[in-house]
């Protein structure tokens, strides 16, 4: 898919859009051994520079960033976008993978780059590969002052401060896809954290807007 694909839905939505070409762009496949899904890592896109970080993120005081893997970002564009008081949630998807292409390849060699980080948004299986567990104590370890920890049906975790609040998830009837319910919860704590609300009060607000995604993506299905 190339910019004439991409970009009109995009715009649809009446938002500003920024598209920047690339020499190459992320490409994964999937396979599954019984009940297990391979994933492979078949390209990885270019490092976005400091230059164009700062061009897309223009004056948002709140940015999600969402990488597919960890040379994306590098901790300098990280560290420029931290400035001038913005404020960036970092998905550990990309954090915990390397570049290596072939088999996906995760580990918790992340050096500086939590540094500029005010929130990190991560899953049981990410927490695992950066501290060994989902304890909150251990999360604290990584010197964050915002941590949502994702899980499924499970809910959700805050760990922020002194403060460690679990968030049930929204029962949802039928079978459900989360292909973008972590993205949608992102970008529903940002928006509550940009209007006033606390940690605890945003994660809230992020629960209830994935679990509407979710209802809709389930009702969508069944038609």
């Amino acid at each position: 898919m190339d910019r004439a694909d991409l970009l009109p839905p995009l715009e649809a939505f009446g938002l500003p859009v920024r598209w920047y070409p690339s020499e190459t762009t992320a490409a994964y496949s999937f396979h599954y051994e019984g009940n297990r899904r391979i994933m492979r890592q078949d390209s990885v896109g270019e490092p976005w520079s400091t230059e164009r970080a700062l061009e897309a993120a223009a004056d948002a005081a709140w940015v999600h960033v969402g990488a597919l893997v960890r040379t994306d970002f590098p901790t300098e564009t990280l560290a420029a976008l931290a400035r001038d008081g913005r404020r960036l949630l970092l998905d550990a998807q990309g954090l915990v993978r390397t570049a290596a292409l072939g088999p996906l390849e995760t580990d918790g060699n992340i050096g500086e780059m939590l540094r500029n980080v005010t929130i990190l948004k991560l899953n049981d299986e990410e927490a695992e590969t950066l501290v060994g567990s989902i304890d909150p104590d251990r999360l604290r370890s990584l010197g964050v002052p915002e941590i949502l920890l994702t899980l499924g049906s499970r809910g959700a975790m805050v760990v922020a401060d002194e403060v460690v609040e679990r968030v049930p998830a929204h029962k949802i009837d039928g079978p459900v896809d989360p292909t973008g319910a972590g993205d949608t919860f992102s970008a529903g704590y940002l928006v509550a954290r940009d209007a006033g609300a606390d940690p605890v009060e945003a994660a809230h607000a992020a629960n209830d807007l994935v679990g509407t995604f979710l209802r809709r993506a389930v009702g969508e299905n069944a038609i």
